[in-house]
């Protein structure tokens, strides 16, 4: 403070500032003085320059910046980098939607449109040969296939109903001209396979096999069946038998006796009911559909292809209006006790008594039993809907990881399905298709399911598993009373697609083309007997280390 007074001072008493030029050049004491104050600042700016930097809480920056991350600056490191990848994925499985609508939108309109061409060349060659014309029988039926009111859904004739809307499995028309018949393998060959066989169902597969490649190629599989839904108003569709056979690819129907558009929570459909479908021969009254069934049969008969049938799949549930019981022991539809497994050798027989016996696969498949209301899980229950060994070739099940998740849910192949294998197996000694399954995204768990149902499958205690069929859709239904979507596809996710390609080209899965039996795959996979030699030590196989484990 001193110093800045004496500058001042000498400035007044100059009569100018102390650093003023006399004459255009500085005083002696000017020069001492600018002298000084440039020592000061090049002091102050050295002191500055060498100084740590403080960071806002004090601390030097330089040492703020080295301190090692804590536990929960780490944590939440690393969320942020889980929401991005999930929020990359939840984009590109966006972009997949998109994509994946459009083929199956593209796929439905040449489906549509190859039944339109082929209803027209059918009534072409009717006319030229004076059995018809545009105007007379075919046109009829191509007018009552368009027509889709809830006034004639239960009263349609069988054959002529239209395309399944909440359906994408379901093309309109009826089927086209069959010009080749391809080679295919007989029923007895079917129903024994020798390696386990991969099913999908995908949009119009198959007639469009857009989408079915395209998830093939995703997860790096060969499936070796196709799966379809069709209803009781439908006629036996041979191209689908065809077009599934020129590719190798077993054809599986599920074949539901009630109409194909009608929704999955319409339980009271009275023209479709168990009874009216039986009739009493005792009195001489034939089934409704009799006519229709024999048509059908004698369709499958003159084709000459076998083919796997899927009759009235989940009957052991109270969703669809040929189970016989609610869970509060209330008739459904009409039906009787026992309705359903006499309705089942029903049709058997007739298919029997037209020739078509040898050519279908006959897989009776309930639900699975752990998400049922209790009433309905007693083995009691699934053994009553049986018809008989005699009439059944494959016994199945419906199994999916969905929500709502029950508690006690841990997202295993044990939890899913290992209560209903136990009551199968307790009724028959039959091969065992996982004929309809699926994992939801919602709960994150779809990878862990997945590896867990393939881990099952190489177990011995399943060797009677024979294969599965993948529901491939993303389907909005109704659950329990409320609108449920699911995204039920192998690669919905990049996670569960590869949790999937891993368990399928797993060899000792049986999945695999050309994979060795399973008793050679177990002992292939088992290292090595040891080496011995007088001199020597035991010595493990060369290939040991990298044999995988043999599981228990």
């Amino acid at each position: 403070m001193s110093d800045r007074r004496s500058l001042s001072e000498s400035a007044a008493a100059l009569g100018r500032a102390w650093w003023a030029p006399t004459m255009g050049r500085l005083t002696a004491r000017g020069r001492f003085l600018t002298a000084a104050v440039v020592a000061a600042l090049v002091v102050v700016t050295l002191a500055v320059w060498n100084s740590p930097d403080v960071s806002a809480t004090g601390r030097p920056v330089a040492a703020a910046a080295a301190a090692t991350p804590s536990a929960e600056e780490r944590r939440l490191a690393r969320e942020l980098a889980a929401a991005r990848e999930d929020l990359a994925e939840s984009r590109a499985q966006s972009q997949g939607l998109r994509e994946t609508l459009g083929k199956e939108q593209a796929a439905r309109l040449k489906g549509e449109q190859e039944s339109a061409a082929a209803q027209q060349e059918a009534a072409a060659r009717k006319a030229a040969a004076g059995t018809g014309s545009p105007n007379g029988s075919s046109a009829g039926h191509a007018r009552s296939a368009g027509s889709s009111s809830s006034a004639t859904r239960t009263t349609r004739e069988p054959g002529t109903g239209p395309a399944n809307t909440r359906n994408p499995t379901q093309p309109a028309g009826p089927a086209g001209p069959v010009r080749t018949r391809p080679t295919a393998p007989s029923k007895a060959e079917l129903v024994n396979p020798t390696r386990r066989q991969l099913g999908l169902y995908t949009a119009q597969a198959p007639f469009s096999f857009a989408t079915f490649d395209d998830v093939a190629a995703r997860a790096g599989v060969t499936p070796t069946t196709v799966g379809w839904f069709s209803g009781w108003d439908k006629p036996f569709r041979a191209d689908a038998v065809t077009k599934a056979w020129d590719r190798g690819l077993m054809p599986l129907l599920t074949w539901e006796s009630h109409p194909s558009d009608a929704p999955n929570d319409e339980l009271d459909q009275p023209a479709y009911s168990l009874p009216v479908i039986l009739g009493d021969p005792g009195a001489g009254v034939p089934g409704a559909y009799d006519a229709y069934l024999r048509q059908y049969a004698q369709d499958v008969a003159a084709l000459g292809l076998p083919l796997g049938i899927r009759l009235d799949h989940e009957m052991n549930g109270d969703w669809y209006p040929w189970s016989e019981r609610t869970q509060t022991g209330e008739p459904i539809n009409g039906n009787r006790v026992g309705d359903y497994a006499a309705v089942w050798r029903h049709v058997h027989d007739i298919f029997e008594q037209e020739g078509a016996g040898d050519l279908v696969v006959w897989v009776w498949a309930p639900n699975i039993v752990n998400n049922l209301p209790a009433s309905l899980q007693a083995p009691g229950v699934l053994e009553g809907l049986y018809p008989g060994d005699e009439y059944v070739d494959w016994v199945g099940l419906s199994g999916y990881n969905r929500p709502p998740y029950r508690a006690g849910n841990d997202s295993t192949f044990a939890y899913t399905f290992g209560r209903s294998l136990d009551q199968l197996r307790a009724i028959a000694d039959k091969p065992i298709l996982l004929a309809e399954i699926g994992a939801s995204e919602v709960g994150g768990t779809k990878p862990q399911w997945i590896a867990s149902l393939f881990e099952a499958l190489t177990l011995p205690e399943n060797d009677d598993v024979i294969g599965l069929a993948w529901f491939n859709l993303t389907v909005t239904s109704t659950v329990r009373g409320e609108l449920v979507t699911n995204d039920w596809r192998i690669d919905s996710r990049r996670a569960s697609t590869e949790a999937f390609t891993a368990g399928i080209t797993n060899p000792l899965a049986r999945f695999v083309e050309g994979s060795a039996p399973l008793d050679a795959a177990r002992a292939a996979a088992r290292p090595a007997a040891p080496v011995t030699t007088p001199s020597a030590s035991p010595a493990p196989s060369a290939t040991a280390s990298t044999a995988p484990e043999e599981n228990p």
